[in-house]
């Protein structure tokens, strides 16, 4: 099996915040054996201590992967600890946002195997989506061992290139954010129509979350939702006529949107 090597040679997670504590739970619910797993975290939560992992120890000399979950701004004091794995056959695999393989390459070297990757927030339940690329040293099987650990959240696909990842930031992983406000946007329209404020929000809430799982489970195409929840002349048809204007609908609201965030992107990478 792929999760073999791990349980062969050790993986080390670098930070266990929210995304590296749900990638650990998962990990550990896939078989992967407490002991073979070394968190460094300066501030470990009771559950990171109940879970049996190695917590701040010694660091084995060749682990099969290093995971990288610290924020962007902490990176450069975090790094250290683990840059005399770099230049061997570990593998690096980054979930930072806006850092580049170019710089991990400037820091553990171009022979070290490196990958990147962007997973999003709903990883914390199970149900995220995961994008990655690796750099030239990044094997077919280094590909598949990041594939296996970053599953144990949700769903994963490759890319073309590192090209596409502020593309994938600004949909997916920032992405949760837009549905969040649409709920609180969706609620504060319910109120103003005349709905007590909690009774808004239960109905905006349960509504996005139930049209999210019938998106999830449905064959039919979102469009095709749309389509069939759309009777002519009525009261979805009137709303969608609203926001579906090309000029100051979703559509070019979401474009505008979706591109600042990507050019953010770009901007921290640089």
């Amino acid at each position: 099996m792929v999760l073999d090597k791990v349980k062969d040679r050790g993986l080390v997670l670098l930070g266990c915040g929210k995304m590296g504590s749900a990638l650990l739970e998962g990990w550990l619910k896939q078989g992967v054996p407490p002991g073979a797993v070394w968190v460094i975290e300066p501030n470990p939560s009771d559950w990171l201590c109940t879970t049996g992992v190695r917590i701040n120890e010694t660091l084995p000399g060749a682990p099969a992967i290093v995971l990288l979950a610290v924020k962007p701004q902490m990176m450069g004091a975090a790094l250290p600890q683990v840059t005399a794995l770099g230049g061997k056959d570990t593998l690096f695999l980054s979930i930072a946002a806006g850092t580049t393989i170019a710089s991990f390459e400037a820091t553990f070297g171009a022979a070290t195997p490196l990958i990147r990757a962007m997973p999003n927030t709903p990883a914390a339940v199970g149900r995220g989506i995961t994008a990655i690329c690796g750099n030239a040293r990044a094997s077919e099987a280094d590909l598949a061992l990041a594939e296996a650990l970053l599953s144990a959240v949700g769903q994963v696909v490759r890319l073309a290139g590192e090209h596409q990842m502020d593309a994938v930031t600004a949909v997916s992983g920032s992405g949760p954010a837009y549905v969040f406000h649409l709920i609180e946007a969706l609620a504060a329209a319910g109120e103003a129509e005349g709905l007590p404020a909690d009774l808004a929000m239960q109905l905006a809430r349960a509504t996005v979350c139930g049209a999210g799982e019938l998106a999830h489970q449905a064959p039919e195409s979102a469009s095709q939702l749309r389509i069939n929840v759309t009777s002519p002349g009525g009261t979805t048809a009137a709303a969608l006529a609203v926001l579906m204007d090309v000029e100051t609908g979703f559509p070019p609201l979401l474009r505008r949107a979706v591109k600042a965030a990507a050019d953010r992107g770009r901007e921290l990478g640089k």
